[in-house]
């Protein structure tokens, strides 16, 4: 007769071995009142496979899962106390776009057009590609893709760009001594309109309204120097446009300026700008500095970021009943900016507008 002996091997976890710094902080994780219950929950969980308990004994003790204790051990042993304080990746849902199909949509929107439209929108993407308009949505935020939008620009062609630009911007970033430097231009037809119905007002739940439709009652021109130094305006509305109106302007900023100081004034090429009685006036005026913008370089001149500021908060919006009432409104804007003018600080330098505008048109030529 022979006996049986039965073997059984039972694979055992592996053992943890902690530093001193190690224990003192897992024994301070198990016992805080104020730490979140899981690490509380890990750190008992380290402890307890250091001290020599087998798996199933923490699992009796702690009243928690074996695979919970499996999973904190081995996070333990990878990463240490790093890997207690994050919670374990868990495996994300199958995409149900494929990687072909968003590279396929991601090439349409940038390199098609459809049949009958400009852009692509979501829904017409979507219809193309046999998807749903909020998968489409989610790639192009993903890759920010956005053919609804669209920025213009323009390159300057002046021969003398380089010249007019360091010219400029040095007088905004180093100012001569003595002197001032102002920004002046002209913002031509500023249009009287007046709404045809009276708006409603702003309520709780609803923006204020205006009609669509407006009654033109004349225009006007604003001639303004806005003062580099300080945000002043000096400023004046005028019903024309023509070399007689810039003198007179001029006239104006030098009376108004302090006459012991050279003036440099930054100017657009308007045609008016140039003219011969213009040029003969400056001539009898040395204190005055002309210095020219390059052409389509709007831009650098900054009155025209006060312009927007006096467009955005007196003028959009409001409708005059005649002219008097449009310029008397302009000149409120103009006394109240002076009262707390607003610095308009230039901060880009002249290479980092040419490295700009290199990349622009390196971009421009690669489409040729």
């Amino acid at each position: 007769m022979f006996d049986f002996v039965y073997y059984s091997t039972m694979r055992k976890a592996e053992v943890i071995t902690l530093s001193d710094a190690e224990r003192s902080d897992l024994e301070r994780m198990a016992r805080g009142r104020s730490i979140p219950a899981r690490l509380v929950q890990r750190a008992k969980i380290i402890l307890k496979a250091a001290s020599g308990m087998q798996n199933k004994e923490i699992v009796r003790e702690l009243k928690i899962s074996k695979p919970t204790v499996q999973l904190w051990r081995e996070r333990f042993l990878a990463l240490r106390l790093d890997g207690l304080e994050k919670d374990a990746p868990r495996p994300g849902r199958i995409p149900e776009i494929s990687e072909q199909k968003v590279k396929e949509i991601v090439e349409a929107t940038l390199h098609t057009r459809p049949a009958n439209a400009t852009h692509w929108s979501t829904r017409t993407m979507a219809e193309a590609q046999g998807v749903s308009k909020d998968t489409v949505q989610r790639i192009w935020k993903l890759h920010n893709l956005k053919p609804h939008l669209t920025k213009t620009f323009k390159i300057s062609n002046d021969k003398h760009f380089v010249e007019k630009l360091v010219d400029v911007v040095g007088l905004y970033i180093n100012p001569p001594d003595k002197s001032l430097v102002l920004s002046f231009d002209e913002k031509s037809q500023i249009q009287a309109l007046d709404r045809t119905q009276p708006g409603l007002p702003l309520k709780k739940g609803r923006c204020g309204t205006m009609t669509h439709d407006y009654k033109r009652n004349g225009t006007t021109t604003l001639f303004a120097s806005l003062s580099v130094l300080d945000g002043k305006v000096i400023g004046e509305c005028m019903p024309r446009h023509r070399h007689q109106e810039v003198i007179r302007f001029l006239k104006k900023i030098d009376a108004e300026t302090p006459p012991g100081l050279d003036l440099h004034v930054i100017m657009d090429n308007y045609a008016t700008h140039k003219h011969p009685a213009v040029k003969r006036w400056l001539s009898r005026h040395p204190r005055f500095h002309i210095h020219f913008t390059p052409t389509s370089s709007s831009w650098l001149n900054l009155v025209e970021r006060w312009f927007r500021e006096l467009t955005e908060k007196k003028l959009r919006r409001g409708s005059f009943h005649n002219v008097p009432m449009l310029v008397n409104a302009i000149y409120d804007y103009i006394h109240g900016n002076n009262q707390n003018p607003k610095l308009f600080i230039w901060t880009a330098s002249v290479q980092r507008i040419m490295a700009k505008i290199a990349k622009s048109k390196e971009a421009l030529e690669t489409l040729h």
